[in-house]
């Protein structure tokens, strides 16, 4: 082990010490996650005002609102956590997407009376709309999460 004792030493060892924490750190940003095999890629990309009333269920922290969008997609989940910060979930399941498919309808992820939950109804699973994980149930995938922007009183959501 390298000791310094003067002041030049320990800037040195300051500095190579945050230059290896710098370096960790971009190497677990940049490792991807696995993308999910069963949800096909769908272009979203919209931008809606939450707090008009349209989308009153929007309008307070802990509200959450289904909104559409187009196929592949099965619609989307959208949650205000608080005033500034907002999820927004595919509602196509994640880990068995076509289990309870009959004459080309297919299951979604509900809320309704399970929130703060969302839930699929084929396999029983339940995930948070904090982040998408599953908190009750099997599987290997999260919801699939979209990107979303709040600013000057917009809220965008895309991919």
């Amino acid at each position: 082990m390298l000791l310094y004792y003067k002041g030049e030493g320990r800037k040195n060892l300051f500095v190579l010490a945050l230059s290896v924490v710098a370096m960790a750190l971009l190497l677990t940003a940049c490792r991807k996650e696995e993308p999910n095999p069963n949800i096909p890629q769908a272009y979203i990309n919209f931008t809606i005002d939450p707090n008009s009333t349209i989308y009153q269920p929007l309008n307070t922290a802990g509200g959450w609102m289904y909104l559409t969008a187009e196929p592949p997609s099965r619609g989307i989940i959208v949650h205000r956590i608080n005033l500034d910060e907002f999820v927004a979930f595919e509602r196509m399941p994640p880990n068995d997407p076509n289990k309870c498919c009959e004459d080309n309808v297919c299951t979604r992820l509900v809320v309704d009376e399970f929130y703060p939950f969302a839930k699929d109804k084929c396999t029983g699973t339940l995930y948070s709309l904090l982040d998408g994980s599953i908190f009750d149930g099997e599987g290997k995938y999260p919801m699939t999460q979209y990107h979303t922007s709040y600013f000057g009183g917009m809220l965008r959501v895309f991919n």
